[in-house]
């Protein structure tokens, strides 16, 4: 039996990895901010119990997070900061502290003590600056930016020793103990609009937080060092999404209007330059947003799915569990 070792493991992609991982036959370690979570959350599974251990890893020394790692097959990456935190300017400063420094940290200190596979939980935007070069991902965004460089320096760390994954994740739905869905915000905002709800032509890939977890078992095992991986399982329009939010919030789903890029740019270049003014900057300035909400910006589930042995899902059926979840939370209107 082999030892995996997940930082961020409470968190919600933390959490389904952990659990597919221990289905594998995996002992399992996680490492998670406090506090502790609300209820036990792996008792329910069979195999190894789950050691988890509660910290920072930005304030642990080298030597904690090397006596951490020690006798660990692989270890996974699951913590960090997405692109809604809107900090202040320059951004990129922030998310290079948020996410590629700690990153860094933990790929060396997993290379010393002989960590065989280290497998990092990124961000499709580093796919899309890839594809899409005149969007701005590798030049004016700070969030892409950091994503970028989380994955080079965790190569840079691990090459010759240590071979080193990244998962490019695209939308995720899933739910775990003691956590709110990340779409609350974007629940939020539809319940609070009056009239029309207005989205863009574009769609989007999407996988179930489960198929996160059997990626992450499927790299350990059958990653390539260096290897990028994209997942999707389900292309999702913009507009599919926003009416799924309508009807579950009671909503007439045929309030949702797709409208043209040149409507929405206005707009987001005003929130931009409202964001400077106090002082703060978006990871992804919105009118970079927008014209990437323009695209379909969907990759082939063959090229990866297969790959890490990744169950085919019904992902539409996990975004409509995710949005009544969040739906459920709403105070009574």
């Amino acid at each position: 039996m082999r030892d995996a070792f997940v930082v961020g493991g409470t968190g919600l992609l933390g959490y389904h990895a952990t659990r597919e991982l221990v289905a594998s036959g995996y002992r399992v370690t996680t490492l998670s901010l406090p506090p502790l979570p609300p209820q036990d959350l792996f008792g329910d599974l069979d195999g190894e119990p789950v050691v988890e251990l509660f910290g920072d890893v930005a304030e642990m020394s080298d030597g904690e997070l090397a006596n951490l790692f020690a006798g660990m097959h692989a270890v996974v990456y699951a913590a960090g900061v997405d692109e809604r935190v809107v900090p202040d300017a320059p951004a990129a400063h922030f998310f290079y502290n948020a996410l590629v420094r700690p990153t860094q940290r933990v790929a060396r200190a997993a290379r010393r003590v002989g960590v065989d596979r280290f497998v990092l939980l990124g961000s499709a935007t580093a796919d899309h600056a890839d594809r899409w070069p005149e969007l701005g991902y590798r030049t004016r965004n700070g969030y892409p930016r950091a994503r970028l460089a989380q994955e080079e320096v965790a190569y840079l760390e691990g090459d010759g020793t240590m071979a080193v994954m990244s998962l490019r994740l695209p939308f995720v739905f899933g739910r775990a103990p003691g956590r709110v869905p990340r779409w609350e915000s974007l629940v939020n905002r539809v319940a609070a609009a009056d009239g029309a709800v207005h989205v863009q032509r574009g769609s989007t890939s999407s996988v179930t937080a489960r198929q996160v977890g059997q990626a992450v078992v499927g790299a350990i095992e059958a990653g390539e060092h260096g290897g990028l991986y994209p997942l999707n399982d389900y292309d999702l329009t913009y507009r599919e999404l926003y009416e799924i939010v309508c009807t579950e919030l009671g909503r007439d789903p045929s309030s949702v209007l797709t409208v043209p890029l040149a409507a929405v740019v206005p707009a987001m270049a005003h929130v931009d330059d409202a964001a400077a003014a106090s002082g703060k900057e978006h990871g992804i300035h919105l009118v970079d947003v927008a014209q990437f909400e323009e695209r379909d910006a969907v990759t082939d589930p063959a090229l990866t799915l297969d790959v890490l042995g990744v169950v085919h899902e019904d992902v539409r059926a996990e975004i409509v569990a995710t949005v009544r979840s969040v739906v459920a939370l709403q105070p009574t209107r």
